[in-house]
């Protein structure tokens, strides 16, 4: 469990949109610990960034509220993970949504690279247990003005 915090509150009196993104980043650290990316995998020169994050807001969050975060990996390869976050509440509802897409850097580039064979076997395995999860209703969406035809 996480807990809004106060400075995190916007002049609204909810939580500020970065921070969604802050509980979404911090969340993930146990499944990279799983997965090998744990705190001294950098010392490897290798490390993850973050090529595309989509977060839909679906309900508001405030001050001092408890938050738990759920990832799935929707697909990966060799140089890539594509994953799916969702944001509750406490008491169980939907707060908000997150899909991704993280790339393994080789740092003496940067350079995207082939990540280790033992994190992609890590890796498998999670996708292959995750996979018999239904897909998220909301993930893959775009965001778009939808126009309704003249007539």
């Amino acid at each position: 469990m996480m807990r809004v915090r106060p400075e995190w509150i916007d002049f609204n009196g909810h939580l500020n949109m970065a921070y969604y993104n802050v509980l979404f980043d911090t969340s993930v650290d146990q499944a990279y610990e799983l997965l090998g990316f744990g705190p001294d995998y950098q010392k490897t020169g290798c490390t993850t960034y973050v090529a595309e994050f989509h977060v839909c807001y679906v309900r508001e969050l405030h001050e001092n509220d408890e938050v738990f975060v759920t990832l799935q990996i929707l697909d990966h390869d060799a140089k890539r993970f594509h994953t799916y976050q969702e944001l509750y509440h406490a008491d169980g509802w939907l707060a908000a949504t997150a899909e991704g897409l993280t790339l393994h850097v080789d740092q003496s580039g940067p350079r995207v690279a082939e990540m280790p064979p033992h994190i992609r076997a890590n890796l498998g395995r999670m996708a292959e247990d995750h996979a018999k999860l239904p897909r998220p209703e909301r993930a893959g969406r775009s965001i778009g003005i939808r126009r309704r035809k003249a007539g």
